[in-house]
């Protein structure tokens, strides 16, 4: 049977929430609304707990803050026959286990499968220390399993619509790119404008260029742009180019960030013309060709 006890010393300001529940007191209709203190040993977690990555640094630190403070937030539990099974509150769950807590104050409440899951989803994605990633895998989420669209999505985790399908859209890019955005070599905005190229190929082409160069978002969105034009070039001026020249367009574009002009006359003399935005962006383009 699940032991729900009354912690003597708690976090501060938190004792006065607790209600004086004994062992014989748990079930549903007497502990559903209540705030109790549970022993961490009759808590399971939530098998849909969206979260697969907890930093072990942050938790050390919320767990020294729990062992100076006590838990300030109660975790959230739903009752599973004699035990309990979380809701929200995996993060204070784990770091009270850290420092040896044997319990740890609990608000109860009902919650079937769908529920869980959706409370779980919705709780993760409003935190902050998400990544993008995990945010649009989150959304996903709760598309597929709880048939919602993406209009309705935006309501419950009060997004703007336009936000939600940005987000979507990251799930689009190559897994390798993924992983870059979730360990932060690149950011989302960076994914965005890769998820304009549709050839994997280059996608990953460009991405080497990114963490080589450190371009910027912007610098990201200009080499995008610059294939994507090469690519819609008509045949019939990449004709009137010699052909080792019309070989190397695609590369020098896609190195330099920028679509250049190439100029050939009949003796086989000629010019390259590269454009540039700013003294910045000036700066890089030198710098690329020392």
């Amino acid at each position: 049977m699940a032991k729900a006890t009354k912690k003597q010393v708690l976090g501060r300001g938190l004792s006065v929430l607790l209600k004086d529940t004994s062992t014989d007191d748990i079930d549903n209709k007497l502990v559903v609304g209540n705030i109790i203190e549970i022993e961490l040993e009759d808590i399971e977690v939530n098998p849909y707990q969206p979260r697969t990555y907890f930093d072990e640094d942050s938790l050390r630190e919320l767990a020294s803050s729990i062992k100076e403070l006590g838990v300030i937030q109660p975790i959230t539990v739903r009752k599973i026959g004699e035990n309990f099974q979380l809701v929200s509150g995996e993060r204070r769950f784990r770091a009270s286990k850290l420092i040896g807590n044997k319990s740890i104050p609990a608000y109860i409440r009902t919650a079937n499968d769908q529920e869980m899951l959706e409370m779980a989803l919705v709780e993760n994605i409003q935190r902050k220390n998400l990544d993008p990633i995990e945010v649009a895998l989150s959304y996903q989420r709760l598309i597929d399993e709880i048939q919602l669209t993406q209009e309705e999505l935006s309501v419950r985790v009060g997004k703007k619509r336009s936000t939600v399908t940005n987000y979507l859209r990251l799930l689009k890019l190559d897994p390798i790119l993924q992983t870059g955005i979730r360990d932060g070599f690149i950011s989302m905005g960076h994914g965005r404008a890769l998820i304009n190229v549709t050839n994997i190929s280059d996608q990953l082409n460009i991405y080497e260029k990114i963490l080589l160069n450190k371009l910027s978002v912007r610098q990201t969105e200009d080499l995008v742009k610059s294939l994507k034009i090469d690519k819609r070039l008509p045949d019939e001026i990449k004709k009137q180019l010699p052909k080792y020249i019309k070989n190397s367009l695609s590369e020098i574009n896609s190195y330099l960030g920028h679509k250049v002009k190439v100029t050939v006359n009949e003796k086989g003399k000629g010019k390259i013309s590269i454009p540039f935005h700013s003294r910045e962006d000036f700066e890089r383009i030198k710098n690329l060709l020392k």
